[in-house]
């Protein structure tokens, strides 16, 4: 991992997704690109004549900014870690998959908020948009961590052969901090199918993977969400790991609604990786 992006409005949530961020860049020696994207009122951009905005104090502005996003920088991230940082004039959603292309960033790493607003946030929110359509896989953090490890990682699916490109970033993750994956399957009294079959097909689709820790679970509950949510609690998982489709919906993991059932309800962070 050498490229970490990490969008910032100087919120809380922001802070704790650098915080995040600046632990995964010691370890791993990646570079942090801190991108802070401005929505300027239409007269900040247009300097005409009937501009309300002048140019110097457009210019105040945008200096005030800067002064923000370097205060930040040195608040959150110390010496031994590359910061390089932008500011541009885009839409949150349009510029954090644009600039993690134009750098090729490795991973992308956003705040949210609590499960409090979070029905919020997953209706057409800028997180949404970018989890739903970035080529990137994208680290959501909801809370603030002060140590982040990944000693327990739930990677929960249906096994199909279309994830075993999400599983193998999935375990480039897991060996970067030497965690144990979770293989988890929820059955439901709806989709039910029974322990051995269900062994053995996630037994195949991890054939071709160098696994060094993981295990195999099953785990029945009324909805694939509520189990992935109680399975995730009883082990105490650092990081639940989702596949995600460019649909309608946070993500697809067996119907549309389940990851924004999860993602409702869960304050644990969650790796999301585009099939």
């Amino acid at each position: 991992m050498q490229k970490i992006l990490v969008p910032i409005d100087f919120s809380k949530t922001a802070e704790y997704a650098a915080k995040v961020a600046a632990q995964i860049a010691k370890k791993t020696k990646a570079t942090i690109y801190l991108i802070h994207l401005i929505e300027l009122p239409k007269g900040v951009v247009d300097m005409g004549s009937s501009s309300r905005f002048s140019i110097p104090e457009s210019m105040l502005y945008l200096r005030k900014v800067r002064e923000k996003v370097l205060l930040f920088k040195d608040t959150y991230f110390d010496k031994e870690i590359q910061v390089e940082y932008f500011i541009k004039l885009n839409t949150p959603f349009e510029g954090i998959l644009k600039y993690a292309a134009k750098i090729e960033a490795d991973l992308i790493i956003m705040g949210s908020k609590g499960h409090s607003e979070l029905e919020e946030i997953l209706i057409g929110s800028n997180t949404e948009k970018v989890v739903r359509n970035s080529k990137t896989p994208v680290l959501v953090i909801k809370k603030d961590i002060k140590k982040f490890r990944l000693k327990n990682i739930v990677f929960a699916s249906n096994f199909k052969e279309e994830n075993k490109e999400v599983f193998d970033r999935v375990l480039h993750f897991a060996d970067l901090f030497k965690g144990t994956i979770h293989l988890l399957k929820i059955n439901t009294p709806a989709n039910f199918l029974g322990t051995a079959e269900t062994k053995e097909k996630i037994e195949n689709f991890i054939t071709d993977f160098n696994i060094k820790k993981h295990k195999i679970n099953i785990y029945s509950d009324v909805s694939v969400e509520k189990g992935i949510l109680n399975f995730s609690k009883e082990i105490n998982a650092d990081l639940i790991a989702l596949s995600t489709h460019g649909r309608s919906g946070l993500a697809h993991l067996f119907t549309g609604s389940v990851i924004k059932k999860l993602s409702k309800n869960a304050l644990k962070p969650m790796l999301t990786i585009k099939v």
